[in-house]
């Protein structure tokens, strides 16, 4: 990405460029159905969190369909190869972790280790793309700026939060399965401290706190990471939003965001699926436990 276009980035039309805090606010900011007026408003949707993860989740599926009707018993082709190894990561994993039926928890975890990957890798796209997009369609809002846009869904509480939900949903699903929903209530009363009647309030505050802080911390662990790293892009595009002209202080910043946008981007290949396989792992962990008791 040039400077200039960090520089122009979502600026209002016809008018000033926006300041730093102004030009993050916007970046930050969610195509919304309207604006939310507290922490948690159920009634608000966030289209662009939710178009790239239907569109994510579509690339994964034919990615995953495309290799599975491609195996062959000769030598595999790269992208061939490439899957397979994830299968069998994945597989090795959910063998070590679930004990019982994994026809469709292996799957599961594949899906989901694909599918945050792609999400997480479109922090990869220029942070001014969609709003140089919009300004070359004329698209903007009444009060002259481009749309609020925001296209990382794992920066997106909403939507991690919604994966942790599916995956709360799972561990009390295997925990009704396995034990039975009598033994799984049994064991909501019962475990840790005992099955004294004296016990079963605390046995009972402590499961559903237990619940709760795996689905929570499982949900902000994944959107803390990738939305600090939007921000340091997002930091690191200012730099180049100094630009007067072919000044000293110009081409020293200018540089300086170049080579910190490349190191960071670079050190991004490794965030990316180190998050998505810590989202995976901790899925089938979550999963495997709800197989077994206290």
């Amino acid at each position: 990405m040039t400077t200039e276009t960090v520089a122009a980035g979502a600026q209002p039309v016809g008018e000033h460029a926006l300041t730093a805090g102004q030009y993050i606010t916007h970046h930050l900011g969610h195509m919304r159905s309207q604006a939310q007026p507290g922490i948690i408003d159920f009634n608000v949707v966030n289209y662009d969190t939710i178009l790239f993860s239907v569109i994510t989740a579509l690339i994964a599926f034919f990615l995953l369909r495309a290799a599975a009707s491609r195996v062959t018993s000769g030598v595999p082709s790269r992208f061939q190869g490439a899957v397979e190894s994830l299968v069998e990561l994945v597989e090795d994993q959910s063998k070590a972790i679930v004990h019982g039926d994994r026809s469709f928890i292996a799957p599961l975890a594949l899906t989901v280790l694909v599918w945050v990957i792609l999400m997480n890798s479109i922090d990869f796209l220029p942070v001014d793309l969609f709003a140089t997009i919009f300004r070359a369609l004329g698209i903007h809002t009444a009060e002259g700026h481009e749309p609020f846009f925001r296209s990382v869904p794992t920066a997106d509480l909403n939507g991690t939060f919604g994966m942790g939900i599916v995956v709360f949903a799972c561990m009390i699903y295997y925990g009704i399965k396995i034990k039975g929903a009598g033994g799984f209530v049994k064991e909501l009363f019962t475990a840790p401290f005992g099955a004294h009647p004296a016990l079963w309030i605390f046995n009972f505050g402590l499961n559903l706190i237990e619940y709760a802080a795996k689905t929570v911390s499982l949900s902000m662990r994944l959107f803390g990471n990738m939305f600090a790293g939007e921000l340091l892009f997002l930091l690191i595009a200012l730099l180049g939003a100094t630009w007067i002209g072919v000044t000293t202080q110009s081409v020293a910043l200018a540089g300086l965001q170049v080579l910190l946008g490349t190191g960071w981007a670079l050190f991004h290949l490794l965030i990316v699926p180190l998050q998505a396989f810590i989202f995976m792992m901790l899925t089938l962990v979550y999963i495997g436990q709800a197989h077994e008791g206290h």
